[in-house]
């Protein structure tokens, strides 16, 4: 292909991604026959009055796009990040936000995830403990063993998670302290009934966790041998049936818990459709979007962060109607071929 055209069709497809994230009216679906591009022709809601360069929404968009070329070039078992996430926690999800009280719900048709934890320390929320939770279930899939070693410092530890080494009341540091104790401490109780049976099981996530916070000595290697031991039933619960993830993904949409959610289950769910499906936005609502009072919000909420996930996961087919999201047959974003090889990587 001539270079001329070859950057045209970049520059269309940069163009549209970034269309489709700030939400821009859309026209048409349309493919080129170009390797790798997935595009969709739309039209710009013009204002004279933004920035692009110095918007900070247009720095977050530009680098899930740099993120979501990277993954088109290469697939994750050849750029060694191919992950995985526990299906009890795709299926119902952590609170986005903090939560008053000690005990949380969530529902997806017949399955109930609830969390407990000690009124001293708190609910987990947001995207830390996600991409904790993703660490874990990756490294359990990989070494197949519960006791599981952090890293030989912070930063390292804290670079596998995709998050900065700031300290402050508001830094990465300060966050991923909190939100660790948050989630190690947490009772998750896991159920499901139907007319036949009904099936209960609840299990803390770790057994022992020994966590070593010494930002001052972060950087010397081997003093900061932090260890976690994870319960054999969230290990069996991981290892058994884990579902594969792009940790490039996961990372590029670690700003938006909702949109980690929505990736995760969205790969989750195309692994086992037959047909298009309509899941009501009710039903959605009650298994992403506890915080919402109205409908109309949380709708709004959940096709904003649809557009940021259809950016690093283009091959899932998604339409937002009225009474609910269509959902369609569609590849999973980690090939099944390369999900049975899990463990030999």
């Amino acid at each position: 292909m001539p270079l001329f055209f070859r950057e045209t069709l970049e520059f269309i497809e940069v163009s549209v991604r970034l269309g489709l994230a700030l939400g821009h009216t859309l026209i048409k679906p349309h493919s080129f026959a170009y390797p790798h591009t997935y595009a969709i022709i739309y039209v710009r809601k013009r204002n004279r009055n933004y920035n692009m360069r110095t918007s900070r929404s247009h720095q977050s968009i530009d680098s899930l796009i740099n993120e979501a070329l990277a993954i088109e070039d290469e697939d994750a078992r050849e750029a060694g990040a191919l992950g995985f996430m526990a299906r009890a926690m795709v299926q119902a999800t952590l609170p986005h936000r903090k939560v008053e009280g000690t005990e949380f719900l969530r529902r997806n048709g017949k399955f109930t995830l609830s969390l407990l934890s000690p009124s001293n320390i708190g609910l987990p929320y947001g995207s830390i403990p996600r991409l904790l939770l993703a660490w874990l279930t990756s490294e359990a899939v990989r070494t197949k063993s519960r006791d599981l070693e952090l890293g030989d410092s912070m930063s390292a530890f804290m670079a596998e998670l995709g998050l900065s080494r700031q300290g402050g009341a508001r830094g990465d540091i300060t966050r991923l302290k909190d939100q660790t104790r948050r989630l190690f401490g947490a009772t998750v109780s896991a159920s499901y009934e139907n007319k036949e049976k009904a099936v209960d099981i609840g299990y803390r996530l770790t057994d022992k966790s020994m966590l070593w916070w010494h930002p001052k000595d972060a950087e010397q290697a081997g003093l900061w041998k932090s260890t976690v031991t994870l319960s054999e039933q969230f290990f069996h619960e991981v290892i058994d049936r884990p579902i594969p993830i792009d940790v490039r993904a996961i990372k590029a949409l670690k700003q938006s818990p909702m949109a980690l959610d929505i990736y995760c289950w969205l790969t989750y769910r195309v692994s086992y459709l037959k047909r298009p499906t309509v899941i009501p936005w009710a039903a959605l609502a009650m298994q992403f979007g506890s915080n919402y009072s109205r409908l109309r919000d949380f709708k709004a909420a959940y096709l904003t962060e649809l557009r940021k996930v259809v950016l690093v996961y283009p091959q899932a087919k998604t339409e937002g109607l009225d009474d609910g999201l269509l959902v369609k047959p569609s590849l999973t974003h980690i090939l099944k071929k390369v999900a049975h090889d899990k463990g030999k990587q």
